[in-house]
């Protein structure tokens, strides 16, 4: 599907896990979600947003790869480990920072969302993005992202004084051209 993008609206997310759901029903996932709802300050709000791969162009979960198992595609996607490759070892799950890839112990074996290669390869949106009832996942062009939002996507986020840009486009509040994330700070303010 040349020229859509994927984007993620955590302001609209519902909580209602139809992504989840619909992503262990992918024909290459094995029965098992590769993403996974994130809860916001749960103590205080029910607030959630689903967690796909943000495939970054720079993929620290490769570099990471001591076996070379993980690789990005030419279009950008940064695919699951490779079987014969992967030997479990979770670099790649404590290099990510997002948070995404999981090792699957029963397979020896890291999966994450590959934005359903199998699908949008063949000209089919990913399966999260088609059952997304509030349009928190959206697989769609620019030009109908910017139709449907007044906020502006962004696709870079600080993690500290790393800078990392994703294929993957965040809504973000107006006014927002980046996101920071700083988790020492987020952690003393838990306690």
């Amino acid at each position: 599907m040349h020229g859509y993008e994927f984007y993620v609206d955590p302001s609209r997310c519902i909580g209602c896990q139809s992504c989840v759901n619909a992503c262990a029903e992918c024909g290459t996932h094995r029965g098992v979600s590769m993403i996974h709802l994130d809860f916001f300050d749960r103590e205080w709000t029910t607030a959630s947003t689903p967690m796909v791969c943000m495939h970054c162009e720079n993929p620290t979960c490769a570099q990471a790869c001591p076996a070379d198992a993980i690789k990005k595609g030419e279009d950008g996607v940064v695919r699951s480990a490779l079987k014969p490759r992967c030997i479990a070892c979770s670099n790649c799950v404590l290099a990510c920072p997002f948070g995404v890839p999981k090792v699957q112990i029963e397979m020896e074996l890291m999966m994450k969302c590959d934005m359903c290669y199998d699908r949008t390869s063949v000209g089919l949106r990913p399966m999260c993005a088609t059952v997304c009832p509030s349009q928190a996942l959206m697989y769609v062009t620019p030009e109908e992202a910017a139709r449907l939002r007044r906020d502006i996507p962004v696709n870079t986020f600080h993690f500290g004084n790393q800078e990392v840009r994703t294929k993957v486009f965040m809504y973000l509040p107006q006014g927002s051209q980046s996101l920071d994330v700083d988790v020492v700070s987020d952690m003393w303010r838990q306690e």
